[in-house]
């Protein structure tokens, strides 16, 4: 399994507003959301003996990558998204900007699909 061979684990949880939360900057509720979020994939990577740390990210989810590549300095990305007729607004074509933005190897999860390992162009 990829997480298996991680030495360290760095997870983030966007905000994921609504269209409307995000223009009139109400975002308290998807920050909430995003805190349940992340206890539920920390606590399922810890279930699975992998230790993790996280943090709840930018309210816009190429900022909130952005942002963690730049800190954490990763060499592979693991992403899970919706599947795309699920897909939020903020989540349409954000892995072809990740892919072009921040040129790492990635893999990603369509939630409730298995995953597809690719390299960033």
């Amino acid at each position: 399994m990829l997480l298996d061979a991680a030495s360290e684990i760095l997870v983030i949880t966007p905000v994921r507003p609504g269209r409307l939360q995000w223009w009139v900057s109400d975002t308290d509720r998807a920050r909430h959301r995003a805190d349940e979020r992340l206890d539920i994939v920390l606590g399922q990577l810890g279930a699975m003996g992998l230790a993790a740390e996280g943090r709840v990210g930018d309210e816009t989810p190429l900022t909130a990558f952005e942002d963690a590549v730049r800190d954490f300095r990763p060499d592979h990305l693991l992403i899970a998204l919706r599947a795309a007729d699920a897909a939020g607004w903020q989540e349409r074509g954000l892995l072809e900007r990740v892919r072009e933005r921040l040129r790492l190897p990635m893999t990603v999860f369509a939630l409730g699909a298995a995953p597809e390992s690719g390299e960033a162009v």
